[in-house]
């Protein structure tokens, strides 16, 4: 680790931010931050003091005046997304290398830090480490900054300092991919760029032994999906000598992990060009002569419904049907058509691997409509195990929230 005196942090940004905002709650409207809720909503507000810009720190108060804690202030529906819940100041070096050290310190307890076998993981998973709107990948030497608020962007270079002295020589840069996912008149604005160091994308990395080329620069996200880590080692488990179709494969995480294992025959299967292009590399790196791998770039929903084809396991790992409580339904008679076609590509006494990452269809809901797609095809099921996202994506135990990643193996 390096001294925090050796680290240029650009405190001049911070300098700019409005640190003398005070939101004072509404009587009673204190009890879910008294309950650890990291969101203060702008119907609890009663008045708003200091004139504020989206994204300047905020400190926040019961209807006494006394000190809840700190976050940032934004206009809209969640007025501030807290920090802390307690007298430390997030405008301090100090506060967000400590913040740092924290999630360091609870991956090295997961067995993910200075592990050849996996050299890839999540180091902040924002609400679930205490940090609203601020996601950190790393891959290899390198981490990946995705803010999804405007305050945690406008601190992007103290968080880029707090890496550095955490990490010290193990970091050989850190840049920022926030331009996707912030309010769009803010992010037109802005743009993607290192933050300090540099490196060649993609870049070389290891989960659980199988190599992938991550690219933080033009990938989705921030280059590769880290949250099916345990769900592809899973799949690795059920592989050997089966034949595996892998829908909305993206880079081929599946594909890769089945090869590997040892299936005697991998499809896999997205609309986007680029995504298929590495997914053929990483079919390549991780097979055998033998064994045949062919990708289809070409709609997931008309490639289940044309073909006849049947396989021993098939993966339906979609995108986000729903960001929205208005899209929901839409979204589940989406999984319900596309899980249908599915298991009727899945021969008798194979495994059907199925996933939601729609936060709004929660795990209730994803279950129930698995169950009804399963009755649409009339074929008996069995659920074998009941998925989410790894321990690198923790959920605090007061957001709940926080939890998206729903899925199941269900044996047909």
């Amino acid at each position: 680790m390096i001294s925090i005196k050796d680290i240029n942090f650009a405190a001049t940004v911070n300098r700019a931010m409005n640190t003398n905002v005070k939101i004072q709650l509404k009587p009673g409207k204190e009890i879910p931050l008294k309950r650890q809720h990291p969101w203060v909503f702008s119907g609890a507000v009663a008045r708003v003091q200091g004139n504020p810009m989206d994204g300047d720190l905020a400190e926040v108060v019961d209807s006494k005046g006394l000190r809840l804690g700190a976050g940032h202030f934004h206009h809209g529906s969640i007025a501030v997304r807290m920090l802390c819940m307690d007298a430390s100041d997030p405008a301090s070096d100090a506060f967000w290398v400590n913040a740092i050290r924290a999630a360091w310190l609870s991956r090295q307890r997961h067995g993910l830090l200075g592990v050849k076998q996996t050299t890839c993981y999540r180091l902040v998973h924002g609400e679930g480490d205490g940090l609203s709107g601020l996601i950190v990948d790393v891959y290899g030497s390198v981490a990946v900054l995705q803010c999804h608020s405007i305050g945690m962007h406008r601190q992007r270079h103290q968080i880029a300092g707090a890496l550095r002295a955490v990490f010290g020589s193990a970091l050989e840069a850190v840049y920022d991919k926030s331009a996707e996912t912030l309010p769009a008149p803010y992010a037109a604005g802005i743009g993607n760029a290192y933050l300090w160091g540099e490196a060649t994308a993609p870049g070389s990395v290891l989960e659980n032994d199988v190599p992938f080329l991550v690219d933080w620069v033009t990938g989705q996200k921030t280059g590769f999906f880290l949250d099916q880590r345990e769900n592809r080692a899973l799949l690795a488990r059920y592989a050997q000598r089966q034949s595996v179709l892998n829908t909305f494969c993206y880079t081929g995480g599946f594909s890769a992990y089945a090869l590997r294992a040892g299936a005697r025959l991998v499809h896999s299967v997205d609309v986007s060009e680029k995504a298929m292009a590495l997914t053929e590399q990483h079919a390549a790196m991780n097979s055998a002569p033998e064994q045949e791998h062919r990708g289809f770039t070409e709609d997931v929903l008309r490639f289940l419904s044309s073909g006849k084809e049947l396989y021993d396991i098939a993966v339906v790992d979609p995108p986000a049907f729903a960001k929205s409580l208005e899209k929901r339904h839409n979204a589940v008679q989406g999984y319900k058509r596309l899980n249908a076609a599915a298991i009727s590509r899945v021969r008798p006494g194979g495994l059907l691997f199925t996933f939601s990452c729609s936060q709004v269809v929660d795990r209730e809901l994803f279950y129930h409509t698995i169950v009804a797609a399963a009755l649409e095809t009339g074929r008996p099921a069995q659920v074998l195990h009941q998925l989410s996202q790894g321990p690198d994506h923790p959920v605090s135990l007061y957001h709940p929230e926080g939890s998206y990643l729903k899925g199941l193996v269900v044996r047909l």
